[in-house]
Protein backbone atom coordinates (compact mmCIF):
# COMPACT_ATOMS: atom_id res chain seq x y z
CA UNK A 1 0.00 0.00 0.00
CA UNK A 2 1.83 3.13 -1.36
CA UNK A 3 1.15 6.26 0.94
CA UNK A 4 2.10 8.96 -1.52
CA UNK A 5 -1.41 10.05 -3.63
CA UNK A 6 -0.70 13.07 -5.38
CA UNK A 7 1.57 16.07 -5.72
CA UNK A 8 1.26 19.64 -6.53
CA UNK A 9 2.93 23.49 -6.19
CA UNK A 10 1.12 25.49 -4.38
CA UNK A 11 2.36 29.13 -3.79
CA UNK A 12 5.66 30.17 -1.51
CA UNK A 13 7.45 27.35 -3.11
CA UNK A 14 6.05 24.31 -1.27
CA UNK A 15 5.16 20.89 -2.75
CA UNK A 16 2.38 19.48 -1.04
CA UNK A 17 2.39 15.72 -0.63
CA UNK A 18 -0.65 13.85 0.04
CA UNK A 19 0.26 10.98 2.05
CA UNK A 20 -1.20 8.67 5.24
CA UNK A 21 -0.62 8.96 8.81
CA UNK A 22 -0.11 10.19 12.47
CA UNK A 23 2.15 10.23 16.10
CA UNK A 24 1.10 11.01 19.83
CA UNK A 25 3.89 12.87 21.25
CA UNK A 26 3.88 12.85 25.12
CA UNK A 27 4.26 15.86 27.68
CA UNK A 28 7.15 15.62 30.64
CA UNK A 29 4.09 16.71 32.81
CA UNK A 30 0.71 18.85 32.15
CA UNK A 31 -1.39 20.05 34.57
CA UNK A 32 -4.83 19.20 33.84
CA UNK A 33 -7.30 21.21 32.97
CA UNK A 34 -10.90 19.31 32.39
CA UNK A 35 -9.58 16.50 29.99
CA UNK A 36 -10.42 17.55 26.27
CA UNK A 37 -12.24 15.09 23.84
CA UNK A 38 -9.16 15.39 21.37
CA UNK A 39 -6.72 14.06 24.20
CA UNK A 40 -4.02 13.33 21.98
CA UNK A 41 -2.64 13.22 18.43
CA UNK A 42 -3.02 10.79 16.22
CA UNK A 43 0.46 10.30 16.14
CA UNK A 44 1.77 7.51 18.16
CA UNK A 45 5.87 7.35 17.55
CA UNK A 46 8.05 8.67 15.06
CA UNK A 47 12.03 7.61 14.53
CA UNK A 48 14.77 8.98 11.89
CA UNK A 49 17.65 6.44 12.10
CA UNK A 50 21.60 7.31 10.84
CA UNK A 51 20.77 6.45 7.34
CA UNK A 52 17.93 8.88 6.77
CA UNK A 53 14.95 6.79 6.75
CA UNK A 54 12.27 8.04 8.63
CA UNK A 55 8.99 6.09 10.57
CA UNK A 56 5.87 6.90 11.39
CA UNK A 57 3.11 4.58 13.67
CA UNK A 58 0.24 6.39 13.41
CA UNK A 59 -3.57 5.37 13.92
CA UNK A 60 -4.69 3.04 11.11
CA UNK A 61 -6.68 3.90 8.33
CA UNK A 62 -6.32 7.87 8.45
CA UNK A 63 -4.98 10.13 5.74
CA UNK A 64 -1.33 11.85 6.31
CA UNK A 65 -0.63 15.23 4.78
CA UNK A 66 2.81 15.29 4.00
CA UNK A 67 4.95 18.78 2.36
CA UNK A 68 8.33 19.54 0.97
CA UNK A 69 9.52 23.53 0.85
CA UNK A 70 12.81 24.13 -0.34
CA UNK A 71 15.63 25.98 1.75
CA UNK A 72 15.79 29.55 1.09
CA UNK A 73 18.64 32.19 2.83
CA UNK A 74 20.18 31.47 5.80
CA UNK A 75 17.12 28.45 6.63
CA UNK A 76 17.14 24.50 5.18
CA UNK A 77 14.76 22.83 3.47
CA UNK A 78 12.10 21.04 5.47
CA UNK A 79 9.63 18.27 5.51
CA UNK A 80 6.75 18.02 7.32
CA UNK A 81 3.81 16.15 8.26
CA UNK A 82 -0.19 17.24 9.24
CA UNK A 83 -1.97 14.54 11.49
CA UNK A 84 -5.20 14.61 12.96
CA UNK A 85 -5.73 15.20 17.05
CA UNK A 86 -4.35 17.78 19.46
CA UNK A 87 -0.49 17.24 20.51
CA UNK A 88 -0.75 17.57 24.14
CA UNK A 89 2.27 20.19 23.92
CA UNK A 90 4.58 21.70 21.23
CA UNK A 91 8.07 20.80 21.21
CA UNK A 92 11.32 20.92 19.58
CA UNK A 93 13.83 17.91 19.52
CA UNK A 94 17.64 19.43 18.48
CA UNK A 95 18.66 17.45 15.75
CA UNK A 96 21.87 16.05 14.43
CA UNK A 97 24.26 15.74 11.32
CA UNK A 98 22.40 17.75 8.86
CA UNK A 99 18.82 17.48 10.46
CA UNK A 100 18.91 20.72 12.55
CA UNK A 101 15.77 20.09 14.45
CA UNK A 102 12.47 17.93 14.96
CA UNK A 103 9.70 20.18 15.68
CA UNK A 104 5.99 19.00 16.92
CA UNK A 105 3.44 21.55 16.52
CA UNK A 106 0.07 22.53 16.57
CA UNK A 107 -1.11 24.26 13.22
CA UNK A 108 -4.88 24.09 13.76
CA UNK A 109 -7.18 23.46 17.30
CA UNK A 110 -7.54 19.88 16.11
CA UNK A 111 -4.27 18.72 14.11
CA UNK A 112 -0.29 17.61 14.69
CA UNK A 113 2.30 18.85 12.80
CA UNK A 114 5.80 17.13 12.58
CA UNK A 115 8.27 18.76 11.08
CA UNK A 116 11.76 17.46 10.01
CA UNK A 117 13.99 20.96 9.63
CA UNK A 118 17.39 20.07 7.55
CA UNK A 119 20.93 22.44 7.78
CA UNK A 120 20.93 25.05 5.27
CA UNK A 121 22.69 24.16 2.17
CA UNK A 122 21.24 20.23 2.73
CA UNK A 123 19.85 19.21 -1.08
CA UNK A 124 16.75 16.81 -1.04
CA UNK A 125 14.98 15.95 -4.19
CA UNK A 126 11.46 15.93 -3.51
CA UNK A 127 10.37 13.95 -6.56
CA UNK A 128 12.50 11.32 -4.76
CA UNK A 129 10.56 11.93 -1.61
CA UNK A 130 7.56 8.98 -0.93
CA UNK A 131 6.06 8.19 2.17
CA UNK A 132 5.44 4.47 1.51
CA UNK A 133 2.67 2.60 3.76
CA UNK A 134 4.37 -0.42 5.16
CA UNK A 135 1.24 -1.61 7.04
CA UNK A 136 -2.14 0.13 8.19
CA UNK A 137 -0.71 2.08 10.83
CA UNK A 138 3.12 2.30 9.77
CA UNK A 139 5.27 4.81 7.10
CA UNK A 140 8.38 5.14 5.76
CA UNK A 141 9.88 7.54 3.86
CA UNK A 142 13.56 7.46 2.66
CA UNK A 143 14.96 10.98 3.00
CA UNK A 144 17.52 10.76 -0.16
CA UNK A 145 20.49 12.41 -0.31
CA UNK A 146 21.41 12.84 4.08
CA UNK A 147 25.20 11.88 4.80
CA UNK A 148 24.89 9.40 7.55
CA UNK A 149 28.54 11.45 8.64
CA UNK A 150 27.15 12.72 12.35
CA UNK A 151 24.00 11.64 11.90
CA UNK A 152 22.39 10.09 15.05
CA UNK A 153 19.32 8.31 15.52
CA UNK A 154 16.17 10.20 16.70
CA UNK A 155 12.85 9.18 17.73
CA UNK A 156 9.34 9.54 20.05
CA UNK A 157 7.49 6.11 21.40
CA UNK A 158 7.66 2.95 20.61
CA UNK A 159 7.95 2.86 16.84
CA UNK A 160 7.14 -1.31 16.60
CA UNK A 161 3.92 -1.18 19.12
CA UNK A 162 0.91 -2.50 18.29
CA UNK A 163 -1.93 -0.61 16.46
CA UNK A 164 -3.80 1.07 18.74
CA UNK A 165 -6.77 3.29 18.76
CA UNK A 166 -5.76 6.56 19.84
CA UNK A 167 -7.52 8.59 22.43
CA UNK A 168 -8.58 11.30 19.85
CA UNK A 169 -10.70 8.67 18.45
CA UNK A 170 -11.96 6.94 21.62
CA UNK A 171 -13.31 10.06 22.40
CA UNK A 172 -13.32 11.91 26.13
CA UNK A 173 -12.06 9.84 29.08
CA UNK A 174 -15.30 9.00 30.74
CA UNK A 175 -17.19 8.18 27.29
CA UNK A 176 -18.59 4.74 27.88
CA UNK A 177 -16.23 1.85 27.00
CA UNK A 178 -16.73 -1.91 25.71
CA UNK A 179 -16.26 -4.71 28.12
CA UNK A 180 -16.74 -8.12 28.36
CA UNK A 181 -20.76 -8.96 29.35
CA UNK A 182 -21.55 -5.13 29.04
CA UNK A 183 -21.12 -0.94 28.65
CA UNK A 184 -19.17 0.98 31.05
CA UNK A 185 -21.43 4.63 31.67
CA UNK A 186 -19.56 7.83 32.09
CA UNK A 187 -16.85 8.61 34.81
CA UNK A 188 -18.56 10.39 37.31
CA UNK A 189 -16.74 11.70 40.82
CA UNK A 190 -20.13 11.25 42.47
CA UNK A 191 -20.42 9.47 46.21
CA UNK A 192 -16.20 10.37 46.51
CA UNK A 193 -15.49 12.10 49.74
CA UNK A 194 -15.43 16.15 49.34
CA UNK A 195 -12.93 18.58 49.99
CA UNK A 196 -11.90 22.06 49.90
CA UNK A 197 -12.03 23.07 46.18
CA UNK A 198 -9.32 24.97 44.63
CA UNK A 199 -6.83 24.11 48.25
CA UNK A 200 -4.85 20.92 46.92
CA UNK A 201 -2.37 19.79 44.79
CA UNK A 202 -1.66 15.96 43.37
CA UNK A 203 0.23 14.63 41.58
CA UNK A 204 -0.54 11.40 39.40
CA UNK A 205 2.49 9.32 38.15
CA UNK A 206 1.43 6.22 36.32
CA UNK A 207 4.75 4.22 35.52
CA UNK A 208 6.66 3.23 32.51
CA UNK A 209 5.28 4.58 29.03
CA UNK A 210 6.66 5.01 25.76
CA UNK A 211 9.63 2.81 24.62
CA UNK A 212 9.38 1.26 28.47
CA UNK A 213 6.22 -0.70 28.36
CA UNK A 214 7.05 -2.42 31.96
CA UNK A 215 5.73 -5.23 33.05
CA UNK A 216 3.62 -7.46 30.10
CA UNK A 217 1.95 -10.23 31.36
CA UNK A 218 -0.30 -12.55 30.49
CA UNK A 219 -2.66 -11.85 26.93
CA UNK A 220 0.40 -9.41 26.31
CA UNK A 221 -1.38 -7.14 28.53
CA UNK A 222 1.21 -4.26 29.03
CA UNK A 223 1.63 -2.51 32.32
CA UNK A 224 1.73 1.19 30.77
CA UNK A 225 -1.69 0.88 28.96
CA UNK A 226 -2.91 -0.45 32.11
CA UNK A 227 -1.61 2.58 34.18
CA UNK A 228 -2.19 4.94 32.02
CA UNK A 229 -5.56 4.41 31.98
CA UNK A 230 -6.15 4.26 35.35
CA UNK A 231 -4.00 7.48 36.09
CA UNK A 232 -6.30 9.86 33.46
CA UNK A 233 -9.29 8.37 35.03
CA UNK A 234 -7.69 9.48 38.44
CA UNK A 235 -6.67 12.67 37.40
CA UNK A 236 -10.34 13.51 35.94
CA UNK A 237 -11.91 11.91 39.03
CA UNK A 238 -9.99 14.64 41.62
CA UNK A 239 -10.82 17.16 39.52
CA UNK A 240 -14.08 17.20 39.40
CA UNK A 241 -13.71 17.19 43.08
CA UNK A 242 -11.49 20.35 42.90
CA UNK A 243 -8.82 19.36 43.38
CA UNK A 244 -5.40 20.43 41.02
CA UNK A 245 -3.89 17.73 39.39
CA UNK A 246 -0.45 17.07 37.83
CA UNK A 247 0.44 14.34 35.88
CA UNK A 248 4.04 12.93 34.76
CA UNK A 249 2.63 11.73 31.43
CA UNK A 250 -0.44 11.73 30.16
CA UNK A 251 0.38 9.08 26.87
CA UNK A 252 2.68 6.92 25.89
CA UNK A 253 6.00 8.90 26.17
CA UNK A 254 8.82 7.51 28.42
CA UNK A 255 9.85 9.61 31.36
CA UNK A 256 12.81 8.72 33.21
CA UNK A 257 12.39 9.01 37.22
CA UNK A 258 14.44 12.02 38.33
CA UNK A 259 12.19 14.44 36.43
CA UNK A 260 9.32 13.00 37.68
CA UNK A 261 10.75 13.82 40.84
CA UNK A 262 11.87 17.22 39.84
CA UNK A 263 8.16 17.99 38.85
CA UNK A 264 6.54 16.76 41.97
CA UNK A 265 9.03 18.85 44.35
CA UNK A 266 8.89 21.71 41.98
CA UNK A 267 5.27 22.14 42.48
CA UNK A 268 4.27 22.32 45.72
CA UNK A 269 2.02 19.22 45.91
CA UNK A 270 0.33 17.83 49.03
CA UNK A 271 0.84 14.58 47.62
CA UNK A 272 2.51 12.16 44.99
CA UNK A 273 0.96 8.73 44.06
CA UNK A 274 2.63 6.11 41.15
CA UNK A 275 0.73 4.19 40.01
CA UNK A 276 1.94 0.55 38.64
CA UNK A 277 0.91 -3.24 37.95
CA UNK A 278 3.23 -6.05 39.29
CA UNK A 279 4.62 -8.96 37.34
CA UNK A 280 6.58 -12.07 38.46
CA UNK A 281 6.75 -14.96 35.70
CA UNK A 282 4.13 -16.68 33.36
CA UNK A 283 5.16 -19.87 35.50
CA UNK A 284 3.83 -18.12 38.40
CA UNK A 285 -0.07 -17.69 37.80
CA UNK A 286 -0.99 -18.52 41.29
CA UNK A 287 0.91 -15.59 42.62
CA UNK A 288 -1.38 -12.43 42.91
CA UNK A 289 -1.78 -9.42 45.47
CA UNK A 290 -2.25 -6.02 45.96
CA UNK A 291 0.32 -4.32 47.78
CA UNK A 292 1.87 -0.23 47.96
CA UNK A 293 4.90 1.48 48.62
CA UNK A 294 6.18 4.23 51.05
CA UNK A 295 9.35 5.51 52.18
CA UNK A 296 9.38 6.30 55.13
CA UNK A 297 7.02 9.24 57.19
CA UNK A 298 4.22 9.21 58.99
CA UNK A 299 2.15 10.61 56.75
CA UNK A 300 3.34 8.64 53.14
CA UNK A 301 2.42 5.64 55.75
CA UNK A 302 -0.95 6.79 55.72
CA UNK A 303 -1.48 7.86 52.61
CA UNK A 304 -0.08 4.52 51.39
CA UNK A 305 -2.79 2.90 53.73
CA UNK A 306 -5.51 4.74 52.53
CA UNK A 307 -4.52 3.42 49.05
CA UNK A 308 -4.09 0.04 49.54
CA UNK A 309 -6.82 -0.32 51.45
CA UNK A 310 -9.41 1.16 48.57
CA UNK A 311 -7.91 -1.02 46.07
CA UNK A 312 -8.23 -4.09 48.69
CA UNK A 313 -11.73 -3.19 48.66
CA UNK A 314 -12.60 -3.49 45.00
CA UNK A 315 -10.17 -6.64 44.60
CA UNK A 316 -11.77 -8.89 45.96
CA UNK A 317 -9.88 -12.66 46.88
CA UNK A 318 -7.02 -10.70 45.83
CA UNK A 319 -4.09 -11.22 48.52
CA UNK A 320 -3.69 -8.05 50.67
CA UNK A 321 0.52 -7.79 50.63
CA UNK A 322 0.51 -4.99 52.67
CA UNK A 323 1.45 -1.00 52.47
CA UNK A 324 4.99 -1.71 53.36
CA UNK A 325 8.84 0.75 53.19
CA UNK A 326 10.43 0.43 49.66
CA UNK A 327 13.29 2.85 48.59
CA UNK A 328 11.71 3.02 44.96
CA UNK A 329 13.62 6.22 43.33
CA UNK A 330 10.37 7.98 43.30
CA UNK A 331 9.25 7.78 46.58
CA UNK A 332 12.32 8.26 48.03
CA UNK A 333 13.62 11.56 46.11
CA UNK A 334 10.01 13.31 46.33
CA UNK A 335 9.69 15.83 49.60
CA UNK A 336 5.59 15.49 49.83
CA UNK A 337 3.98 12.73 51.54
CA UNK A 338 4.71 9.89 48.65
CA UNK A 339 3.52 6.21 47.53
CA UNK A 340 3.54 3.70 44.78
CA UNK A 341 0.74 0.96 44.36
CA UNK A 342 1.02 -2.19 42.70
CA UNK A 343 -2.49 -2.71 41.94
CA UNK A 344 -2.52 -6.67 41.35
CA UNK A 345 0.03 -9.39 38.85
CA UNK A 346 -0.37 -9.22 35.26
CA UNK A 347 1.22 -12.68 35.78
CA UNK A 348 -1.31 -13.56 37.59
CA UNK A 349 -4.71 -15.63 36.81
CA UNK A 350 -6.93 -13.48 39.12
CA UNK A 351 -5.42 -10.29 38.74
CA UNK A 352 -4.59 -10.20 34.67
CA UNK A 353 -8.15 -10.65 33.80
CA UNK A 354 -9.30 -8.12 35.93
CA UNK A 355 -6.42 -5.80 34.96
CA UNK A 356 -7.84 -6.07 31.38
CA UNK A 357 -11.31 -5.50 31.80
CA UNK A 358 -11.62 -1.53 31.71
CA UNK A 359 -15.13 -2.09 34.25
CA UNK A 360 -12.30 -3.21 36.77
CA UNK A 361 -10.32 -0.52 36.26
CA UNK A 362 -12.69 2.41 36.87
CA UNK A 363 -12.90 0.50 39.34
CA UNK A 364 -9.57 1.06 40.54
CA UNK A 365 -9.73 4.49 39.48
CA UNK A 366 -12.39 5.67 41.39
CA UNK A 367 -10.85 3.32 44.59
CA UNK A 368 -7.46 5.08 44.23
CA UNK A 369 -9.29 8.75 44.28
CA UNK A 370 -11.27 7.78 47.26
CA UNK A 371 -7.71 6.85 49.05
CA UNK A 372 -6.32 10.13 48.07
CA UNK A 373 -9.12 12.44 48.47
CA UNK A 374 -9.26 10.47 52.37
CA UNK A 375 -5.94 11.78 53.09
CA UNK A 376 -6.44 15.16 51.78
CA UNK A 377 -9.39 15.42 54.09
CA UNK A 378 -7.31 14.92 57.01
CA UNK A 379 -5.19 17.77 56.52
CA UNK A 380 -1.68 18.48 57.45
Amino acid sequence: MAGLVSRRRPSGGRTALALVQALALVPLALPLGPLPALAASALSAWRLNREGQLELRTAPDLPVRAYYEAGRGGIGPRVWFDLPGAPLRTRTIPGSGQVRQIRVGQPTPDSTRLVVEFQPGTQLDPSALKLVGTARDRWRMDLTGLAPYGQQALGEGDIEAPAATPAWRQGPIGAPQPRPGGAIGPLSASGLPEVDRGRFKVVIDPGHGGPDPGAVGIANLRETDVVLDVGLQVAQLLQAKGVQVLMTRTSEVDVDLPPRAALANSSGADLFLSIHANALSMTRPDVNGIETFYFESPRARALAQAVQDEVLAVSPGSPDRGARTARFYVIRRTTMPSALVEMGFLTGELDAPRLADPAHRRRLALAVSRGLLNVLRQGP
